[in-house]
Protein backbone atom coordinates (compact mmCIF):
# COMPACT_ATOMS: atom_id res chain seq x y z
CA UNK A 1 0.00 0.00 0.00
CA UNK A 2 2.87 2.57 0.78
CA UNK A 3 3.93 1.79 -2.59
CA UNK A 4 0.49 3.22 -3.87
CA UNK A 5 -0.01 5.90 -2.18
CA UNK A 6 3.78 6.98 -3.07
CA UNK A 7 3.08 7.16 -7.06
CA UNK A 8 -0.68 7.87 -6.35
CA UNK A 9 0.52 11.37 -4.68
CA UNK A 10 3.05 14.71 -4.83
CA UNK A 11 6.30 13.67 -3.71
CA UNK A 12 6.11 16.97 -1.04
CA UNK A 13 3.05 14.65 0.40
CA UNK A 14 4.28 11.46 0.39
CA UNK A 15 4.94 11.40 4.14
CA UNK A 16 1.96 13.08 5.51
CA UNK A 17 -0.11 10.32 2.86
CA UNK A 18 1.74 7.64 4.45
CA UNK A 19 1.46 8.40 7.89
CA UNK A 20 -2.65 8.94 7.28
CA UNK A 21 -2.27 5.09 5.47
CA UNK A 22 -0.69 4.22 9.17
CA UNK A 23 -3.45 5.84 11.24
CA UNK A 24 -6.76 4.11 9.33
CA UNK A 25 -5.03 0.82 9.69
CA UNK A 26 -4.46 1.43 13.25
CA UNK A 27 -8.41 2.26 13.79
CA UNK A 28 -9.30 0.05 11.34
CA UNK A 29 -7.41 -2.76 13.19
CA UNK A 30 -9.25 -1.78 16.19
CA UNK A 31 -12.83 -1.44 15.21
CA UNK A 32 -12.28 -4.59 13.80
CA UNK A 33 -11.12 -6.79 16.65
CA UNK A 34 -13.70 -4.40 18.56
CA UNK A 35 -16.58 -5.96 16.17
CA UNK A 36 -14.95 -9.60 15.62
CA UNK A 37 -15.21 -9.58 19.51
CA UNK A 38 -18.90 -8.55 19.88
CA UNK A 39 -20.59 -9.96 17.40
CA UNK A 40 -19.73 -13.88 18.57
CA UNK A 41 -20.22 -12.64 22.21
CA UNK A 42 -23.76 -11.50 21.37
CA UNK A 43 -24.52 -14.56 19.17
CA UNK A 44 -23.93 -17.35 21.53
CA UNK A 45 -25.27 -20.69 22.45
CA UNK A 46 -25.67 -23.53 25.53
CA UNK A 47 -23.20 -26.50 25.75
CA UNK A 48 -23.56 -28.72 28.34
CA UNK A 49 -24.37 -25.28 31.07
CA UNK A 50 -21.64 -23.14 29.52
CA UNK A 51 -21.94 -20.41 26.91
CA UNK A 52 -19.98 -20.54 23.70
CA UNK A 53 -19.77 -18.72 20.26
CA UNK A 54 -22.10 -20.31 17.94
CA UNK A 55 -21.48 -21.51 14.71
CA UNK A 56 -23.96 -18.63 13.08
CA UNK A 57 -21.58 -16.06 15.11
CA UNK A 58 -17.86 -17.04 13.66
CA UNK A 59 -19.98 -17.44 10.15
CA UNK A 60 -21.31 -13.94 10.65
CA UNK A 61 -17.38 -12.57 11.64
CA UNK A 62 -15.94 -14.74 8.51
CA UNK A 63 -18.46 -12.76 6.16
CA UNK A 64 -18.35 -9.44 7.24
CA UNK A 65 -14.02 -9.88 6.74
CA UNK A 66 -14.95 -11.08 3.38
CA UNK A 67 -16.84 -8.54 2.32
CA UNK A 68 -14.73 -5.51 4.04
CA UNK A 69 -11.82 -7.29 2.56
CA UNK A 70 -13.49 -7.00 -0.94
CA UNK A 71 -14.26 -3.16 -0.65
CA UNK A 72 -10.48 -2.56 0.37
CA UNK A 73 -9.69 -4.35 -2.70
CA UNK A 74 -12.20 -2.50 -5.15
CA UNK A 75 -11.27 0.63 -3.29
CA UNK A 76 -7.38 0.10 -4.01
CA UNK A 77 -8.46 -0.79 -7.58
CA UNK A 78 -9.49 2.58 -7.86
CA UNK A 79 -5.95 4.40 -7.01
CA UNK A 80 -4.39 6.12 -9.82
CA UNK A 81 -1.16 4.07 -11.23
CA UNK A 82 1.10 6.58 -11.79
CA UNK A 83 1.94 10.31 -10.60
CA UNK A 84 -0.39 12.29 -12.39
CA UNK A 85 1.63 14.74 -15.67
CA UNK A 86 2.44 18.03 -14.37
CA UNK A 87 3.55 17.14 -11.04
CA UNK A 88 7.42 18.40 -10.50
CA UNK A 89 9.98 15.93 -9.50
CA UNK A 90 11.04 17.98 -7.16
CA UNK A 91 10.10 21.27 -5.45
CA UNK A 92 13.62 23.05 -5.64
CA UNK A 93 13.82 26.22 -6.75
CA UNK A 94 15.68 26.63 -10.11
CA UNK A 95 19.34 28.05 -10.57
CA UNK A 96 19.74 30.87 -12.57
CA UNK A 97 20.97 30.40 -16.54
CA UNK A 98 22.81 33.46 -16.05
CA UNK A 99 26.74 33.11 -15.38
CA UNK A 100 28.11 34.99 -12.53
CA UNK A 101 30.92 37.29 -12.62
Amino acid sequence: MPALITGAVPPSETAAANSLNTLMRSIGTSVAGAVAGVIPARMTTSLGGHVLPSGNGLKAVMALGAGAAALAFLLAGLLPRHRPAGVPATTAPEASAEPVG
